[in-house]
């Protein structure tokens, strides 16, 4: 940031010896990110003197330009995150500077406390009302005459948390990620609280209950959280400092987390999108991603899902929702969910999802198995994908057997339509999985398994029953905070269906100790976006 390097959600701008406020801004995901004054918490994390005094002047910068109610952060949702980060850093920023500009920081805080305690509504549902309200909580804990604010916002985030928070736990968007935000600033009010000598509402700790169990649940072995639905893996050590502080003690939960499935045994977690997709308003950033799974091993990713690609621009983003992007199986040219047709500044919302998604989990002396089933595929070409998994009890494998089937006289029907479109050539289809980009794998057996080498030095070998082809093609990483998409390599499984099932079988397993690592793939970190045409965005709305 120091040097002019300014990378927020939706670009990266080099500038080098410009204030952040003169730096022209690539998209409205980027604008949004600055207004946030989540870069406030880097300068402080450096707190040398080059990084105060950044954050000194781009805080009076802001005052200058926006700090009477104009521009586009002023958003209650924006207004909140910023309110948060410039009393959390109040000190920091404070540090030296005159009684003037120590004034106009104070007047500027207030005015957006005062913003914040009129228009608090206007904040859509979910994360978004809640970094509003936990913004017009430490406005008034913190500031003087703010305080008549106080027992409003906290009625009103009582109400939020019963409305906002499901009995389980979850958040309409499914994202876990933002529930982890949600757990965290619940937890900042609550120690804000605490420290005024007020405790919180009944509502708002039974929220922070609700929801630690289940983000238990979603974190994988490595401590990371799963990326679905257009989050990410959490800011290192967030999830765990979240969840010290919500004081609730760890507890098996039954069924599944949000819609997720775990199994975890050994040193080994997988955990698969057992749900359908959020639907509605909370689709905005969905992904087509039911049945998708990922697998982590001790402190190495193994088996991951592309990830959200927002940050690198539209393009990017569109082709992160798709399905092919994630570890599962996906017809060719179609996600398992669609979205609806492109309408200037409105969200492109998922229209077309699969019905109740069924599954059912078992644990026994061999380990822990799932099966589950969807009907994405139903409407398009009468198709119905079944995928069954079994986690060995020592973790050291990983089966799955993936169905495709038309199952019911409709679906028969309207398979056999879809059949005859492809002049019975069969319906082609690909089961993807995408592997983290710090794992080198290299095709072995002649062709018929693929072995990849985490760098913990642990060999894991993929092999299939021969149903299918077996190929390992270039994929992506796809992460926020980093420049550009990383490269990665997929391991795909392709075949097509001429009758009314086909099955496809296959293992991942740990291969014995002193087992020797394939070479070392010569590849280059960042992505050429021209090296895979399926990145762009495709068929979502196809068909």
């Amino acid at each position: 940031l120091c040097a002019g390097r300014f990378l927020f959600d939706g670009g990266a701008v080099e500038a080098p010896g410009t204030g952040i406020w003169d730096v022209a801004s690539p998209g409205a995901r980027f604008e949004a990110d600055r207004q946030g004054f989540g870069w406030l918490d880097d300068l402080a994390a450096a707190a040398d003197g080059k990084a105060r005094t950044a954050a000194q002047d781009w805080t009076q910068g802001w005052i200058e330009r926006f700090g009477r109610g104009s521009g586009p952060g002023w958003t209650p949702e924006l207004a909140g995150r910023r309110t948060i980060r410039l009393i959390h850093h109040a000190r920091f920023i404070e540090a030296g500077l005159d009684e003037a500009r120590r004034a106009r920081l104070h007047l500027a805080l207030a005015r957006q406390t005062a913003f914040l305690a009129r228009r608090w509504r206007n904040a859509p549902p979910g994360l978004a009302r809640f970094e509003a309200l936990a913004g017009l909580i430490y406005g008034a804990l913190c500031l003087e005459g703010m305080g008549r604010h106080l027992p409003k916002a906290l009625a009103a985030l009582d109400r939020a948390c019963d409305a906002d928070i499901a009995d389980d736990g979850a958040l309409a968007t499914r994202n876990p990620e933002e529930l982890l935000e949600v757990l965290t600033l619940l937890g900042w009010t609550e120690a804000a609280l605490a420290l005024a000598k007020r405790p919180a509402w009944q509502g708002h700790r039974a929220a922070i209950q609700r929801i630690a169990p289940v983000l238990r649940a979603l974190r994988h072995a490595d401590g990371g959280l799963a990326r679905f639905h257009g989050g990410g893996r959490g800011p290192e050590g967030r999830l765990d400092q979240a969840l010290a502080a919500a004081g609730v003690k760890p507890r098996a939960l039954r069924g599944l987390a949000m819609g997720y499935a775990r199994l975890a045994s050994g040193r080994t977690t997988v955990i698969v999108d057992a749900a359908p997709p959020p639907a509605g308003p909370a689709s905005a950033e969905a992904h087509a991603s039911t049945l998708a799974f990922e697998l982590t091993s001790g402190r190495r990713p193994v088996i991951v899902n592309c990830g959200t690609g927002g940050a690198f621009g539209p393009a990017w983003r569109m082709a992160g929702r798709a399905t092919r992007s994630h570890s599962t199986l996906a017809i060719e040219g179609f996600s398992s969910s669609r979205l609806a047709p492109r309408r200037r500044r409105r969200p492109q919302l998922l229209t077309e999802i699969p019905g109740p998604v069924e599954w059912r989990a078992e644990t026994g002396q061999a380990g822990q198995a799932l099966t589950a089933w969807h009907d994405g595929y139903s409407t398009t070409h009468g198709l119905t994908h079944v995928r069954q998994l079994n986690l060995a009890y020592d973790g050291r494998a990983l089966s799955g057997e993936d169905t495709l089937a038309a199952f019911t006289p409709e679906e028969r029907a309207a398979f056999e339509r879809a059949l005859a479109r492809s002049d019975g050539e069969g319906i082609a289809f690909s089961i993807h999985f995408h592997l983290h980009p710090e794992i080198d794998a290299a095709l072995d057996l002649g062709g018929s398994a693929v072995s990849l080498a985490p760098k913990s030095g642990e060999i894991w070998v993929f092999r299939h029953d021969g149903a299918a082809t077996l190929s390992l093609a270039p994929s992506v990483y796809l992460e926020t905070g980093r420049p550009a998409p990383r490269a990665s390599q997929e391991i795909v499984l392709s075949a097509r269906v001429t009758d009314a099932a086909c099955v496809v079988g296959w293992t991942l397993a740990k291969a014995h100790e002193g087992a020797q690592a394939p070479r070392d793939l010569e590849r280059e970190d960042e992505f050429d976006d021209t090296a895979a045409p399926w990145t762009r965005p495709h068929s979502m709305t196809k068909d």
